[in-house]
């Protein structure tokens, strides 16, 4: 058996999230089709990670199976391009060790969530307008207390099925983009809901309503109710993914 990873981008606008569910249209599920169609057979994938609806990717990963080597992958990589919908965009498709794994074997994921206080018409749609000041200083100041912990229970989804609430963050902070300000978040592993609930506390900071202390007892103490409102989806990108060279063949 011969595994792919395909390297793709979608807008998530028009989408019920990544994975296939019963009552919308998928990311994964518009892929699967595609592939079915010009494979001729039922080719499941499996993502780097699940994006819930109306979240977009600049860059996620997935990977297939199949039983000959394939020997034109950017052919198949342009076909895929011609079935699938114009949100949905397939940069390349890659021969990977028939271990690798585009979920497990992911190193680090990156996402980034913009945010702007100025209204634009032509941008809207891709950002998260605040009304009033926001102190990006103070808030960068609150982004050095998530490197002090690995559980982050209080950013987390409730009744989900993970069996640890643990992560590793190694990057977080704000920067200034023209007039959006954007949050960059980069570590192992990420819960359900975490980078839109660190997003919407750590704006809590921004505004006054939070010391950097008060975000340290949020964290600490463990729990969803004590952090600030998840901030709306629209806003969020999943932009890298990264993977251990040796599962890449050469």
């Amino acid at each position: 058996m011969n595994r792919y990873f395909i390297y793709l981008g979608y807008n998530g606008k028009n989408f019920s999230g990544w994975q296939v569910q019963p009552n919308g249209i998928t990311v994964q599920q518009c892929i699967e089709e595609a592939l079915a169609t010009l494979l001729r057979q039922p080719v499941p994938i499996v993502g780097a990670g699940r994006t819930d609806a109306g979240v977009h990717a600049r860059t996620m990963i997935a990977h297939f199976d199949w039983e000959e080597p394939i020997a034109d992958l950017p052919f198949l990589a342009e076909k895929l391009n011609r079935l699938l919908p114009k949100d949905i965009v397939i940069y390349r498709i890659v021969p990977v060790r028939p271990e690798a794994h585009a979920r497990f074997d992911a190193t680090s994921r990156t996402y980034k969530y913009y945010v702007t206080t100025r209204k634009d018409p032509f941008n809207y749609e891709l950002v998260y307008r605040m009304t009033g000041k926001l102190d990006f200083d103070a808030m960068n100041e609150a982004c050095k207390v998530l490197f002090d912990f690995v559980d982050f229970t209080s950013f987390s989804k409730l009744h989900t099925d993970v069996k640890t609430n643990n992560c590793r963050i190694y990057q977080a902070g704000w920067e200034q983009e023209g007039d959006v300000w954007v949050f960059t978040v980069q570590a192992d592993r990420f819960l359900r809901n975490m980078v839109r609930a660190i997003v919407g506390t750590l704006l809590e900071v921004g505004r006054g309503k939070l010391t950097i202390e008060g975000f340290r007892k949020v964290i600490e103490a463990k729990d969803r109710c004590k952090a600030g409102t998840s901030v709306p989806g629209h806003a969020l990108f999943l932009v890298d993914v990264t993977y251990p060279e040796e599962l890449f063949n050469s």
